[in-house]
C-alpha cells in the first residue's frame, strides 16, 4: 500500500515518468502558495506603523503647543518623535513594496511600481508648493495648519487612487476619511489641528488595519 505521507506532496520523478493530473494540480497549488508567501504585502502592518506615527507624533506636537492645556513636551522632542516614527513607517512600506515586486514581471509589476512611486512624487510636489508659499509671504501662523493638512489630503487622494486601482474598498474608504481629516484639521485651527490629526488621522489608519485583520480572519478556512 502507498505511504500516506507521500500523498500530500509531489515526489521526484523517475526518468520517463509523468505526473498524474492530481499530482500536477498539487504541484501547481504548492508553487502558487509559495509565490504568494514571497510576494505578499501585509497592508495591516503598514497601516499600523502609520497609525502609531500619526497618533504619537501629532499627539506630541499637540502637547508641545504653547496653547495646549497640558504643555509639557518640548517642540524638538515632538519633531523627533514624528520624524523617527515616520521614517520607520516609510522604511517598512518600502521594504514591503520591494518584496512585492521581486520576481514579478509584466503589467502588474508596472502598475504597482508606478503607484508606489506616486507617493514620493506627490509628497515632493506638495512640499515644494508649501515651501514656495512660505517664501512668498505665507503667514507663519498658517504653516502649522498648511503642512500637516496638505499632507493628509495628499494621502487621502493617493488612497482613493489605490482603492480604485486595486479594487480595494478599505483603501478607498480610508482615502475619503483622510480627505475629511485634512480639511477638518485646518477648520479646527491651531493647535487643535494636531489633536484631529492624531486622533482621527492616526485612529483612521489603526481602524483600517483592524478591519483588514478581521476580514482576513473571516476569510481563513475554518478547521
Amino acid at each position: 500500500m502507498d505511504d500516506p505521507d507521500a500523498l500530500g506532496s509531489p515526489q521526484p520523478l523517475a526518468a520517463g515518468e509523468e505526473l498524474s493530473p492530481q499530482e500536477l494540480l498539487e504541484l501547481i497549488r504548492t508553487q502558487h502558495e509559495g509565490a504568494a508567501r514571497d510576494l505578499y504585502v501585509d497592508p495591516a502592518r503598514i497601516l499600523v506603523s502609520w497609525g502609531v506615527a500619526w497618533t504619537l507624533g501629532f499627539g506630541a506636537f499637540y502637547f508641545a503647543s504653547s496653547r495646549a492645556r497640558w504643555h509639557f513636551v518640548p517642540l524638538w522632542a515632538a519633531a523627533a518623535v514624528l520624524v523617527t516614527l515616520s521614517a520607520v513607517a516609510v522604511a517598512g512600506a518600502v521594504t514591503q513594496m520591494a518584496r512585492q515586486g521581486r520576481g514579478v514581471q509584466g503589467p502588474s509589476r508596472t502598475v504597482s511600481a508606478r503607484y508606489g512611486w506616486s507617493w514620493p512624487l506627490a509628497f515632493a510636489g506638495v512640499f515644494a508648493l508649501n515651501i514656495g508659499l512660505s517664501q512668498h509671504g505665507l503667514p507663519a501662523s498658517l504653516a502649522p495648519l498648511l503642512w500637516p493638512g496638505s499632507s493628509a489630503v495628499v494621502a487621502g487622494v493617493l488612497y482613493l487612487a489605490g482603492g480604485v486601482l486595486f479594487a480595494d474598498r478599505v483603501q478607498y474608504g480610508l482615502g475619503a476619511w483622510m480627505l475629511a481629516v485634512g480639511a477638518g484639521s485646518v477648520q479646527a485651527g491651531w493647535p487643535a489641528n494636531f489633536a484631529v490629526l492624531a486622533l482621527a488621522g492616526g485612529g483612521g489608519f489603526l481602524a483600517a488595519a483592524v478591519f483588514i485583520l478581521a476580514r482576513a480572519r473571516r476569510a481563513r478556512p475554518q478547521p
